[in-house]
């Protein structure tokens, strides 16, 4: 360290420690400045402390004192954290039992751990009203460094089960260049080095559980020290259900409305069925509007949204399959009281003609026999096609409704506690 650099932290320590010294005698006015003077003698900021002796270690701590955002589009949060660091460099130790707190500024004469965040996608140092950096020295070397930064992390998410999901985000600190025979990190009181969480009110979310770890990574260049913050959040689902569940139930229910109304009512039930069925679509492009659009992942939400609105899709069908059997059946009384044994002779003697006809063109072309072979196979077949539909011949369409009185809300209730069981506890 040159002359310049030497009285310019001489002439900024005095100006520091004016307001604290002139209280006292004359005596000590006069020995700060030496002392300072002796200690930054010879410092070198680009040598790590224990140049030759081993790596230094550095202790972390934070404080965590907001968590702004939490972004599924970018899967992301924002964070404003205090990060305090630790070490000991042997070169400043001092006599006395007293800490010596200097401006944030000197910091740029000492040599600080290169820490950074690795998942960072910015971040920034806070500057009003100055730069908020702590520097302070401990007679026995021991420095401490504290920074109050705003950071926004990536944070991989798991939205399979959005919105009863849970997040596991992480904060990871490492050494840019130093390795591990240069530098070590740890964190200073284990799981309780981080602070401030248990105070945190988030919009849609609650921090179960947070933990530390301390890991190393691995690239090309060699091995880092790393430190991580794991915390676990679990999404709050009453926003949710108040705000797309419920809508979505009541749409459900208002279609089956339809069902106690008479299928003579025309307008009225094509009315209720499609203004549920857009009225549910327009729900389900809303529930979207928050998430990323190209999440490949079949959410909770979107299978619950799909199970409504095929609810309502086929409370709609119900009506066009009842009407349709309805205009077939013009005189239902009189299709209700038709003997069946008479409808069976009547397509046994459809069916005998047909055959008659088959052995006519048999015997007039017996050239045709495979053809004819064919034809036969075909008219079996018709018939059984025939006896099937016969078979699934509505003989009231109005039991139709009736039907779906009671199989409608049935499947959908049977249907929600599988849905409710398998996201809540699976």
């Amino acid at each position: 360290m040159d002359f310049l650099e030497i009285k310019t932290l001489v002439s900024i320590l005095c100006s520091i420690l004016y307001s604290s010294s002139v209280k006292g005698d004359g005596k000590e006015g006069e020995i700060l400045p030496p002392t300072i003077q002796k200690l930054m003698k010879g410092y070198n900021k680009y040598l790590r402390p224990f140049f030759d002796n081993g790596p230094v270690t550095v202790g972390m701590s934070l404080d965590i004192a907001s968590i702004d955002t939490i972004s599924e589009i970018n899967m992301d949060y924002t964070a404003t954290i205090f990060l305090r660091q630790r070490w000991t460099d042997e070169r400043l130790i001092f006599e006395g039992n007293k800490s010596l707190s200097l401006d944030g500024r000197l910091v740029e004469l000492l040599w600080v751990p290169d820490t950074f965040i690795v998942d960072s996608k910015k971040s920034f140092l806070h500057d009003i009203t100055v730069e908020n950096r702590l520097i302070r020295i401990y007679p026995n070397g021991t420095v401490l460094y504290a920074l109050r930064i705003t950071t926004t992390v990536a944070c991989s998410m798991d939205l399979t089960k959005y919105p009863m999901d849970k997040q596991t985000c992480t904060l990871q600190l490492e050494s840019w260049g130093y390795n591990i025979n240069d530098v070590m990190f740890y964190w200073t009181r284990g799981n309780d080095s981080v602070r401030g969480l248990n105070t945190l009110r988030l919009a849609q979310y609650t921090v179960e559980d947070h933990y530390t770890s301390v890991s190393e990574a691995v690239y090309e260049t060699g091995r880092y020290p790393k430190l991580v913050f794991h915390f676990d959040l679990k999404r709050n689902i009453l926003y949710f259900i108040l705000e797309t569940y419920v809508p979505s139930i009541l749409l459900v229910v208002l279609s089956w409305v339809s069902f106690w109304i008479s299928q003579s009512s025309v307008p009225a039930r094509i009315c209720i069925g499609v203004t549920t069925v857009l009225t549910m679509t327009t729900l389900m492009m809303g529930a979207r509007t928050s998430l990323p659009n190209a999440n490949c992942f079949i959410k909770a939400i979107d299978v619950y949204l799909g199970i409504c609105f095929s609810f309502i899709f086929g409370a709609l069908l119900e009506y066009a399959i009842a009407h349709f059997c309805t205009l077939h059946r013009p005189d239902l009384k009189k299709s209700v009281q038709n003997d069946p044994e008479e409808e069976e002779i009547d397509m046994n003697g459809t069916i005998a003609a047909v055959s008659s006809r088959e052995n006519v063109q048999t015997e007039v072309d017996s050239n045709r026999k495979k053809r004819s072979k064919g034809s036969h196979l075909a008219m079996s077949t018709l018939k059984r096609i025939l006896c099937i539909f016969y078979c699934f011949q509505v003989e009231n369409p109005h039991q139709i409704d009736n039907y779906s009185r009671l199989s409608f809300p049935l499947s959908f209730i049977i249907v929600n506690a599988f849905y409710w069981v398998y996201y809540l506890y699976f």
